[in-house]
């Protein structure tokens, strides 16, 4: 995988992250068309993509604490799974206006990386599956695309069985 290339994407606070992690990565920019469905299973598209491989970030309120999940656009995720992961018991998906101060992020461009708050984190086993994912870069039409363990590593994600 090539190494880091500022010029080759927007400079979001993912690729910033990213880059002073020294993380390897691929800016993977698409034409965002404003009245999709599905921003994911857009980008999926857009960049001839399996679904499988792209992940998308969601909040979710666990027993009252922001937490974030990472899951394959052509999937759910558990919130059971989710609460349970995080040692909670129930969980909520997060407002998005709360998700978007909280993450420095517009809904729909919420990266996993370099979000302006830290948040506890987990990734669905699934990216295991693939030798790179794609997540967002941090704005509508801008993925990166990096290793799973690269993503564990700059998120301090855990792994565990999240998506339905």
């Amino acid at each position: 995988m090539p190494k880091p290339r500022p010029s080759a994407g927007p400079a979001t606070p993912a690729t910033v992250a990213l880059a002073s992690a020294g993380i390897p990565y691929t800016p993977r920019p698409y034409t965002h068309e404003p009245g999709a469905a599905s921003y994911g299973l857009e980008a999926a598209a857009a960049l001839g993509v399996e679904p499988d491989r792209v992940f998308k970030t969601l909040l979710a309120d666990v027993d009252g604490s922001l937490v974030v999940g990472i899951v394959p656009v052509s999937c759910l995720l558990d919130l059971k799974s989710l609460a349970a992961a995080a040692g909670g018991r129930r969980a909520a998906m997060a407002d998005p206006a709360l998700a978007e101060r909280r993450t420095g992020y517009v809904v729909g461009g919420i990266s996993p990386i370099g979000q302006r708050t830290a948040l506890p984190t987990w990734l669905d086993e699934s990216a295991l599956l693939w030798p790179t994912v794609l997540v967002s870069g941090g704005r509508r039409g801008f993925d990166l695309e990096l290793a799973p363990a690269d993503l564990v590593a700059v998120t301090g994600a855990r792994l565990a069985d999240i998506a339905r």
